[in-house]
């Protein structure tokens, strides 16, 4: 097993990229918090992978709020003993020109992102420099490399999330912490699926063009990327057992950006 008795945080765990990425450490031998803003859905989670719940736990977080996040990551640190990996993968969508955006959507959507993926960070820092180092992967998007008219928050928090991992690869090489980023094309997921009905109306198009000619245009082979196919990559950055591989970011999405 790839990561037998290591230890996982994962923001957002509840249901889509993250309850999958979840799924997938588990049965590589890892030891998870599910931690998620909705606590019901984060235990239900957990109890579905490990009834038992010596390898799996819900943690309820908001990760815009400094003291949630910390007491979330002191409570996984003393239940499972210490913390190896985060994926810091919570995160929202909003959709709408810059020129109408309200200020408290960007806001709302720029915590999320960035103050949480920062919060969450810091907080397993602490964990990772006085145990055995560890990995820290952000969820960040082909956005993180490029941009789409209507998300101009998200295309700006995405390509933050870059310049955060860099930081802490270069702050955290001396206690082995490493940080990258996963960029996945469009993943269907509840958030995307929100996001084509919304997108249409603000284009004008119907729905399959906004997955025909927005979505998947730019791909080889006309494909969304799979939960599955963001899982098995955070499994190969959180195994992955030297910095050789650090401050980096890896694009997953069928091709539609090369870099």
């Amino acid at each position: 097993m790839q990561l037998a008795d290591k230890v996982a945080v994962i923001t957002g765990a509840a249901s889509g990229i993250g309850k999958d990425i979840a799924k997938v450490f588990i049965a590589e031998g890892a030891k998870v918090a599910i931690a998620d803003l909705n606590l019901d859905a984060a235990n239900a989670t957990a109890a579905e992978f490990d009834p038992s719940g010596d390898r799996a736990i819900g943690v309820a977080m908001d990760v815009t709020r400094e003291d949630q996040v910390d007491a979330g990551i002191e409570t996984v640190a003393a239940k499972f003993g210490g913390i190896d990996i985060l994926v810091s993968n919570a995160g929202i969508q909003i959709v709408a020109p810059v020129d109408q955006f309200k200020f408290d959507d960007w806001k709302k959507l720029l915590a999320i992102h960035l103050d949480g993926a920062f919060l969450t960070t810091r907080a397993c820092l602490k964990h990772m420099y006085a145990g055995r180092g560890g990995s820290v992967i952000y969820m960040g998007s082909v956005h993180s490399k490029e941009a789409s008219p209507l998300k101009a928050p998200y295309v700006t928090a995405k390509h933050g999330l870059i310049g955060l991992a860099k930081v802490v690869a270069k702050e955290g090489a001396k206690h082995n912490v490493r940080a990258n980023v996963i960029c996945p094309g469009f993943v269907r997921t509840p958030l995307v699926d929100k996001q084509i009905p919304e997108q249409a109306k603000e284009l004008g198009i119907s729905e399959d063009d906004v997955v025909r000619t927005v979505m998947l245009k730019e791909t080889v082979d006309g494909e969304f990327t799979t939960v599955d196919d963001v899982a098995r990559t955070a499994l190969f950055l959180a195994a992955f057992p030297t910095n050789a591989l650090t401050g980096q970011s890896i694009v997953v999405s069928h091709g539609w950006f090369m870099q």
